[in-house]
């Protein structure tokens, strides 16, 4: 598809805006959100909502919440250090992240650190397991993860103020405050972590050298209803750090990375009868800067800016079915110690359906090509359905093409970036379970992924290059219980998770490096009045670190688990003191190969509601 043909598309969209709006005025909803291809077109897959009660009890970081709530498992260089997923045995850059509908993963190296996005700064996380290409284009192989502003609607004025202080003087700071009205709504939030990060290894001499950090975060979203058809909303976030490498060995050269990170965003949502138009402006960089010596003032690094363009149409076509399309244009640049050239074009279309048929049966299907004169992209395609045989069970099938283009540093990095990389693509099906019984509820899907083209680096003479050689298969059985009941002034909950998987490169027959086979998780809770107490639990079990499985290396299986406790004080204003006890095991693990990982610590929090 050429980008002459995508700009006819649009125009015959725009043809539609006009024309709808002449129909009648509809009331306009109290939340708004802007990712709602992930409410109206992700019905056939299942996607684990995560809200403020579960995000207030965990760590700051979106690896510490994830690790405990999912089945991603994550490689993480020490505690705070660099963070990367295998969501579904797939690889970091094949995991995207979406911040209220826009894929943020970096254009350079194509995927998220999960320890750079601070879980305070977002009032909604969700997990869509699986492909979802089709709507958020790259790196939705394994699945994604949703961070999410909502807005509200309603005279509310609130503010939020939470400080703690735990073992390795580790410091976090959060201010949360909203505004709004029945026709403005504002809500903003910074937030501040620090830690000397330096724990003794458990069982070990020594303790961990050179990790210390800090980060800062800033959040804004800002909405004006213009009148009963019209909603302006800006989005904003803001994140500013500074990380040193953690040391395996004393004598090694002590090394920093300092990141600067910038989101904003303007959407325009109108609702003309049947018809909800969005239209929205993004600018996204990231910077970063990396030090080999801490000591000197030499530095390599990084940066790339991104211009989006999004048209997003939706038409109720009756109360039962539902047609979306969405174009999407982005432009963006790269520059670095290392980069030559970085610059591409993209254009989009996506067309989105999804129908009702019964008050048990409804189906989605969408297809989408992008156009872009830096490589091939394929043709995508996503289709599923859901039948409701009773109130309790329900039974999901979803299957879809998805892919990973390459990144600025696999095709312009200097001297051994190459400009003939193919997409990463894949092929795969899934099929859910759903089970209820009164206040408890069982999820049983079993997946199948099969790709090609994949990209990695090689040794190509005396110089490493990228290359589309592998072809991996990838199947596994995903599980999660809910339980939760209230009985006179008792609350109990209690969510498991579990994981089997299988990622295995088709030419070999291995398993691919740092990803388990085994992977659980869960949380137990107990309310009573003002009182709640918790228990985390996760195991992970033995992963390979070497491409031939060569056992010898494997890292061991580990289990740990946080404890915690808070009460609440006060009505109208309420204070809050909680304790938490981290690894209270005080597990001996690494998630990476010679990462030691903390021992048991401590954390006291304080939090104010006014």
């Amino acid at each position: 598809m050429t980008f002459n043909r995508l700009i006819l598309v649009l125009a015959v969209v725009m043809c539609h805006q006009l024309w709808a709006q002449q129909d009648t005025i509809v009331p306009l909803k109290e939340v708004i959100i802007s990712d709602t291809q992930l409410r109206d077109f992700s019905n056939t897959q299942q996607v684990l909502v995560l809200n403020d009660s579960v995000i207030g009890i965990n760590q700051a970081s979106l690896t510490s919440f994830l690790n405990y709530n999912t089945t991603i498992y994550f490689k993480e260089n020490g505690l705070g250090m660099v963070s990367s997923p295998s969501f579904r045995g797939t690889t970091a850059q094949q995991t995207a992240v979406i911040w209220n509908g826009i894929n943020i993963n970096s254009q350079l190296n194509g995927q998220t650190d999960f320890n750079v996005i601070n879980t305070r700064d977002f009032n909604a996380i969700d997990v869509r397991a699986g492909g979802g290409s089709v709507i958020y284009g790259s790196s939705a192989i394994g699945g994604s993860i949703h961070l999410n502003n909502e807005l509200e609607y309603k005279e509310k004025f609130t503010n939020e103020l939470r400080a703690n202080y735990g073992s390795f003087n580790t410091l976090g700071l959060h201010y949360a405050g909203t505004m709004a009205t029945d026709k403005f709504s504002a809500s903003l939030s910074f937030t501040r972590n620090s830690s000397d990060n330096d724990y003794d290894y458990v069982g070990k001499d020594g303790h961990n050298l050179n990790g210390q950090y800090y980060n800062n975060s800033a959040s804004a979203t800002v909405g004006y209803k213009i009148n009963q058809k019209n909603v302006l909303t800006y989005y904003s976030y803001l994140f500013e750090g500074e990380r040193h490498f953690s040391l395996i060995f004393p004598s090694e050269t002590r090394t920093k990375y300092d990141n600067f990170d910038t989101r904003n965003m303007l959407e325009w949502t109108g609702y003309y009868g049947r018809f909800t138009s969005k239209l929205k402006a993004a600018y996204l960089s990231e910077k970063y800067k990396y030090f080999d010596n801490i000591y000197e003032e030499d530095y390599s690094y990084g940066k790339s800016e991104s211009v989006i363009g999004k048209y997003d149409l939706l038409f109720q076509i009756n109360s039962k079915m539902k047609l979306n399309s969405v174009l999407n244009f982005t432009q963006t640049k790269g520059y670095g110690s290392s980069l030559e050239g970085a610059e591409r074009h993209i254009g989009s279309a996506s067309v989105l359906f999804s129908h009702s048929v019964t008050d048990k049966l409804m189906y989605e299907a969408g297809i989408r090509k992008e156009a872009t004169n830096n490589y091939e992209s394929p043709f995508l395609y996503s289709a599923g359905a859901k039948y409701r045989f009773s109130d309790f069970y329900l039974l999901r099938v979803n299957g879809s093409k998805n892919f990973r283009i390459p990144t600025f540093q696999d095709l312009y990095w200097q001297g051994s970036g190459n400009t003939d990389l193919k997409p990463e693509s894949s092929i795969q099906g899934e099929i859910g379970n759903e089970f209820t019984i009164k206040n408890a509820s069982l999820s049983v899907t079993g997946y199948y992924i099969k790709l090609k083209d994949m990209l990695r680096w090689l040794p190509t003479g005396s110089v490493w290059r990228p290359q589309n050689t592998d072809r991996v298969k990838t199947y596994g059985i995903e599980t999660v219980f809910k339980y939760n009941r209230e009985f006179n002034a008792h609350k109990l909950g209690l969510t498991a998770v579990y994981g089997y998987t299988r990622s295995e490169n088709e030419d070999t027959g291995y398993q691919l490096v740092y990803v388990p086979y085994h992977k659980a998780s869960g949380a137990l809770s107990y309310g009573y009045k003002r009182l709640t107490a918790y228990y985390q639990f996760l195991y992970t079990g033995e992963v390979f670190t070497r491409s031939d499985n060569n056992s010898r290396y494997n890292l061991d299986a580990y289990t740990t688990g946080n404890i915690g406790a808070e009460y609440t004080f006060g009505k109208t204003t309420t204070y809050k003191l909680g304790a938490q006890v981290l690894n209270v095991w005080n597990a001996d693990y690494v998630s990476v190969d010679s990462r030691q990982m903390p021992g048991r610590n401590f954390n006291f929090y304080f939090t104010l509601k006014l």
